[in-house]
């Protein structure tokens, strides 16, 4: 993302999204795109709506929003003159249960984890997408809903990313027939049967702060399907501190928990770093004396010294290494790093900068107590 659109506010995005979770009351989807579009000011007006629900939410949000009559949707976009925005089938997710059937209902774990990770998956990825703004409502559906949304977007959400919940009058939430505040007179009944003016309606959306986690989520998750219960633990684990842990025989590494594999040139390389932190020896540069051999000697553990790769870069390396080569490795590496983790999380594991030009040398900055050597598993092992 460039700096010139983080510096944008929300409503000047070019692709800006409405997300809410909803029960049996899709009121709360007009009722937050009227404090949205209409109230608030400047104008957050959404281009397109997401609605996740259970099988019976759907059915009314179809029902009451999408219809010809009442087409609550439609109706609130004309009294205000909104522009056309992108809502329709498409855009009402419902979680599905073990047997395949559109949930009714969420009663059981099962249930819960399900509309978790459905929740989570569209929050990841409504918001990878740069030019997008979100704004989450949490007003509707049951509790854990509410949780799981907001929740999502501490983990997802961008500095643009918003989150709220819309409030009405306490006479006008009883109405089957209150969706917005219109902008003439309609007389609609409370459900004990008392006349109200919904042109009287009043609407507070309450923002609400959140904590904005997205650094801390490795990249593969940001980018990937993102579960509820596995998003979660990788933050915790990011939390914790460092550890590296290298395992020359699988080729792979350990960093923020996170599992990366590395290309045995620059695994060889960043086992030689982590080696020379554990001897306490001083950071390096390509003029390091036995530096060469160092990076050899790991080499030798990952491949043999009977592999091809091994002994032409023994044959390029006879003497010492080259600056051109000791950069290559350096830049790939820590690019290997940030491809996994994210700048953020990378950032602590990264081969860094130590003293001044142009004596600069480089090493690991973790403390040594931090580095072991081990076995790593795979990404989709429990480890």
């Amino acid at each position: 993302m460039t700096a010139s659109t983080l510096s944008q506010p929300p409503y000047a995005y070019p692709r800006r999204i409405l997300l809410a979770v909803s029960g049996l009351s899709p009121q709360i989807l007009t009722e937050t795109l009227y404090a949205l579009a209409v109230q608030q000011q400047p104008a957050f007006i959404p281009t397109e709506i997401h609605l996740i629900t259970t099988s019976e939410g759907a059915k009314r949000a179809r029902l009451s929003l999408l219809s010809e009559e009442p087409g609550w949707l439609a109706r609130l976009c004309r009294d205000y003159g909104l522009p056309a925005l992108t809502f329709g089938e498409e855009q009402i997710q419902v979680p599905h249960d073990a047997e395949g059937e559109a949930m009714a209902d969420i009663r059981t774990l099962a249930d819960n984890m399900r509309m978790a990770d459905l929740i989570t998956e569209r929050v990841r990825a409504l918001t990878a997408d740069p030019a997008s703004a979100l704004h989450v409502s949490i007003a509707g559906g049951r509790k854990t809903m509410g949780y799981y949304v907001g929740y999502a977007l501490s983990l997802f959400g961008r500095v643009q990313d918003r989150l709220s919940h819309v409030l009405v009058d306490e006479a006008f939430e009883s109405s089957w027939d209150f969706f917005y505040p219109t902008p003439y007179s309609r007389v609609v009944a409370t459900r004990d049967n008392k006349l109200i003016d919904t042109q009287e309606g009043q609407v507070i959306l309450a923002d609400i702060p959140f904590v904005r986690l997205r650094d801390g989520i490795p990249e593969r998750l940001q980018k990937g399907q993102a579960t509820f219960a596995e998003t979660i633990d990788a933050a915790q684990r990011a939390q914790l501190p460092p550890e590296l842990v290298i395992d020359l025989e699988r080729r792979r590494i350990r960093v923020a928990g996170e599992p990366v594999r590395l290309d045995p040139r620059e695994l060889a390389f960043y086992s030689l770093m982590a080696r020379r932190r554990l001897k306490d020896m001083h950071p390096a540069r390509w003029t390091t004396e036995g530096l060469a051999q160092q990076y050899l000697a790991e080499y030798r553990l990952i491949l043999g010294e009977y592999h091809g790769d091994y002994a032409r870069a023994e044959e390029l390396l006879a003497e010492e290494m080259s600056k051109d080569t000791f950069e290559q490795y350096k830049s790939r590496t820590n690019r290997a790093l940030e491809a996994a983790l994210g700048a953020t999380l990378a950032k602590p594991y990264r081969i860094q900068p130590s003293g001044k030009r142009p004596e600069t040398k480089f090493g690991l900055k973790l403390e040594a107590e931090a580095i072991r050597y081990g076995e790593v598993a795979e990404a989709t092992d429990d480890s």
